[in-house]
């Protein structure tokens, strides 16, 4: 089967292609390809990516903040002290297993926390 045959572009002024419209099984058969995960499963709100830009947060505090949480809230989630927590939260970078542990803390699936 070649998915790819029902693909129309829309070109931009300059005469190129800009976008792609395609039928959902096409999207779908593409991002299997790709090996992408559900969008709902690990997609990022508009609040959410607009607390980190607007603030320079971190993608854990803007998530925390969106969900209505303290951080005491979620260092007892977690076991944790909410100083250690802090400092987990202000990191540029997290590991993957505390990205892990945090994701599960926060109910969201890991990917979600490493934007």
């Amino acid at each position: 089967m070649n998915a790819l045959t029902n693909v129309q572009y829309i070109n931009g002024s300059n005469g190129m292609p800009e976008f792609a419209v395609m039928p959902i099984a096409t999207l779908e058969w593409l991002k299997q390809k790709a090996g992408f995960n559900n969008p709902l499963e690990t997609g990022i709100p508009d609040s959410v990516a607009a607390i980190t830009l607007d603030n320079n947060y971190s993608a854990v505090r803007a998530w925390r903040e969106h969900l209505g949480l303290t951080q005491a809230e979620v260092a007892q989630r977690l076991g944790i002290s909410q100083s250690a927590y802090s400092q987990q939260e202000s990191a540029q970078t997290l590991r993957k297993k505390s990205r892990e542990k945090i994701a599960a803390a926060l109910g969201l699936h890991p990917d979600q926390l490493d934007f």
